[in-house]
């Protein structure tokens, strides 16, 4: 059974692998036998990491680019075939909110910045798209491939505040839908596209937001607790698995899908 969840051999990229979250997907990939191209804007961090992968007995690359920047990533997309000499899976973590973004509830909701709005919803959304036009065409040469796009609790319901990335991830969503099928279309079995959906994991964008320096919750943080059963927040490596199954033969049928990780969030209805 266990080598149903090997990734041993495969080549995946992690795209926002310089991130908290990403760093729990490089890692998830490495420890089930994969080798992993650590794709960021941040050159320290993803070497950094690359290089305590390799100098552990596994095997990384640092990739440095845009997820925006279709030049920088056919740039990656090169160095990593010239390493590996394949591409078999790729995990869409890069995203995120920016404080452009943001209307908070003593702000005119007819006076928002559209455009900060707009380039969270693209960065959440076109920062999906663009990779997997990218590396989707390497792992379609390969022959067999897996691709996990990062969807959020943000799509599922009503959040407060947040409306640019609340749309790039409701059209993460309906991407992975629409691509899956056509992937299926053209591949049949040999291509898949699914998602997982994080609840609340704190990361350096979110961490202010939720907590305070003592350890507690702030009000926001708070509610976000009230509403998740596990009354906690999520732990990166609880992401891990998921991950492996969805990048691994173990789910070799399932495309189209999403995975809720996040202790009951989504089917609260808080009564």
């Amino acid at each position: 059974m266990e080598n149903l969840f090997s990734l041993k051999d495969k080549v995946i990229i992690v795209t926002g692998g310089t991130g908290i979250l990403g760093g729990a997907f490089v890692n998830a990939v490495v420890e089930a036998g994969g080798k992993v191209g650590i794709l960021g804007r941040n050159a320290e961090v993803a070497n950094e990491r690359a290089d305590a992968i390799n100098q552990a007995g596994g095997e990384a690359i640092a990739l440095v680019a845009d997820v925006m920047d279709e030049n920088q990533l056919i740039k990656c997309r090169e160095q990593i075939l010239e390493k590996f000499g394949r591409i078999d899976g790729l995990v869409n973590a890069a995203g995120g909110n920016q404080p452009e973004g943001v209307i908070n509830p003593d702000q005119d909701i007819f006076k928002m910045n559209l455009d900060g709005m707009k380039k969270v919803m693209d960065l959440n959304l076109w920062g999906t798209i663009i990779p997997t036009q990218v590396f989707g065409e390497a792992i379609a040469a390969t022959g067999k491939g897996s691709i996990v796009n990062i969807s959020s609790m943000n799509s599922k319901r009503a959040i407060s505040k947040v409306l640019g990335y609340n749309m790039g991830k409701a059209g993460v969503d309906y991407y992975n839908q629409w691509f899956a099928v056509e992937l299926a279309n053209r591949y049949g079995d040999k291509i898949r596209m699914n998602a997982i959906a994080p609840g609340f994991f704190l990361t350096e964008q979110n961490r202010n937001l939720l907590t305070v320096a003592d350890g507690g919750y702030t009000d926001r943080g708070g509610m976000v607790i009230k509403q998740t059963p596990f009354k906690r927040f999520g732990d990166p490596d609880e992401l891990k698995g998921a991950i492996v199954y969805l990048l691994s033969d173990a789910s070799k049928f399932v495309t189209g899908a999403m995975i809720c990780i996040d202790g009951g969030f989504s089917v609260y209805g808080g009564v």
